[in-house]
């Protein structure tokens, strides 16, 4: 559910050397998300890009018979919402209570050379989850994700996962009974340990490292 709107910092996280995109230097305003609060849904029309300022958000589409396939999440500092067609091909929730500002039509307010770069970065983001979901093991698959969230979030330990079991086998590919099955095998040989359901501490993430190799 949308909450209200507060004026947002200028400053956004970028990696040093590098100059953020000119639509990130502009004032901006934070539009505030409950959990499951939906963003935007297949069939909207597009061109709007959002940042995540704080919280998380997932990005799904819907398949016959109402499976769903979660095929990114947008954790804070992270863009999204940019697609080639006029209309949404996807649905975006809000997971946690987060904070989103509007960068705005994307084919009028941004420069080419930041939608290129939002492009580009989506494609890779997409390459890599079709490496993850190639993996033969669960346990393979759990590892990447792990340590990718854990990169994206700047190695910080332990690691904040915003998103369900449900969420997670939705995005790798597994059930949920096999993800939670990964978790406690990970648990149970001191790979890592579990502060509650959504706190991961990776003890021995060059293990995690050598189930991705």
């Amino acid at each position: 559910m949308y909450a209200g709107v507060f004026p947002a910092s200028n400053r956004s996280r970028q990696t040093p050397g590098t100059t953020a995109p000119s639509y990130l230097a502009r004032p901006r305003q934070i539009s505030l998300f409950s959990p499951d609060a939906e963003i935007y849904r297949q069939g909207d029309r597009s061109g709007l890009v959002y940042r995540v300022e704080f919280g998380a958000v997932r990005v799904y589409r819907l398949h016959a018979g109402g499976r769903r396939q979660v095929v990114s999440f947008h954790l804070a500092g992270e863009t999204f919402g940019l697609e080639a067609d006029r209309t949404r091909r996807f649905f975006a929730e809000a997971m946690v209570h987060s904070g989103l500002t509007v960068v705005g039509n994307a084919s009028a307010e941004t420069t080419s050379e930041d939608l290129l770069a939002l492009a580009l970065r989506q494609m890779i983001s997409a390459q890599e989850h079709l490496l993850v979901l190639g993996r033969q093991s669960a346990l393979e698959k759990l590892a990447a994700f792990l340590l990718d969230i854990a990169e994206r979030q700047g190695d910080l330990d332990p690691i904040d996962l915003p998103m369900t079991r449900i969420d997670i086998g939705d995005y790798l590919g597994l059930t949920i009974e096999t993800v939670s099955r990964s978790f406690s095998k990970f648990r149970d040989e001191g790979i890592l340990r579990l502060h509650g359901a959504r706190t991961v501490e990776l003890l021995k993430p060059d293990r995690l490292r050598l189930l991705c190799q």
